[in-house]
């Protein structure tokens, strides 16, 4: 008899909270939530109750969440999220990674990864196009450019938005509030640019990206534009995502890309006989 993979949930907010919930509705048969943690106590108690689970699965620490499962989703936007993903793929967890921002800054995650043979899974986010992108390869790519359009209430005020005297709740037409390159825009946007991330990741072609982020209280949705070219000629997708419900500063897409990501993986997994 096929055992049930035992799934454990790093953070507990909006995003882990849905995917949680979704996990417990559209992959019973294939595994298991075995433990829910979060730097805020409050949140996996709720998220507990919401989902009629036993106290035990509420985890007090890092070690006890990890000890109980045999993968993690990682869904936690913290200081501590490198450290965090660090001592899973350590511990020989696979996880999933929704901080998508902080792989960069683990240069030997997925070597890591690949000494302890555990999965790290990148979901393709708010954005089309990667599989294409990533068979392209660095080589063949010349120059990509990301260009992320959100809504006011989807960024936060930041200390550069400030010293820039850019203020969200007082723009009222199109502006563009930042370019540059991928590593900079991760640094001053961490919750709201995972898709360069991802972009990097896929093409393998960091330094070649640049970013422009524009808002307008005239957005209705996220969307995001990417062209890249290079020697196979060129290529141009476009998304525009509604906000998620529970959380508006995150794509809907991007939720429902983890989901599927999660589909795809425990489907094709076998824990024991």
């Amino acid at each position: 008899m096929k055992q049930k993979l035992k799934i454990g949930f790093i953070g507990c907010g909006a995003i882990g909270s849905r995917l949680a919930k979704s996990v417990q509705h559209d992959l019973k048969d294939q595994c298991v939530i075995s433990g829910l943690y979060d730097l805020a106590p409050e949140k996996p108690i709720a998220l507990a109750h919401s989902l009629r689970l036993k106290p035990a699965l509420i985890k007090r620490s890092l070690s006890a969440l990890i000890a109980s499962s045999d993968f993690i989703v990682e869904a936690i936007a913290s200081n501590e999220t490198e450290k965090i993903i660090h001592q899973v793929v350590t511990a020989g967890k696979g996880i999933l990674i929704m901080s998508v921002g902080k792989v960069l800054n683990i240069p030997s995650l997925f070597q890591i990864a690949e000494k302890n043979s555990v999965a790290v899974l990148i979901p393709s986010g708010a954005i089309a196009g990667l599989d294409t992108i990533k068979a392209v390869g660095a080589d063949h790519i010349s120059r990509i450019s990301l260009t992320t359009r959100k809504p006011p209430t989807s960024l936060n005020q930041t200390q550069y938005l400030t010293h820039k005297r850019i203020f969200i709740n007082k723009i009222k037409k199109e502006t563009v509030i930042f370019q540059g390159s991928v590593d900079r825009s991760i640094v001053l946007f961490p919750r709201n640019i995972n898709v360069a991330a991802a972009l990097a990741l896929a093409s393998g072609a960091r330094d070649k990206i640049r970013v422009r982020i524009i808002t307008s209280p005239h957005f209705k949705t996220n969307s995001h534009e990417i062209t890249v070219e290079g020697k196979f000629g060129s290529l141009t997708t476009h998304t525009h995502n509604l906000p998620c419900p529970d959380n508006p500063k995150t794509s809907y897409l991007a939720v429902l890309s983890a989901l599927q990501t999660l589909k795809q993986y425990f489907q094709s997994v076998k824990i024991g006989t």
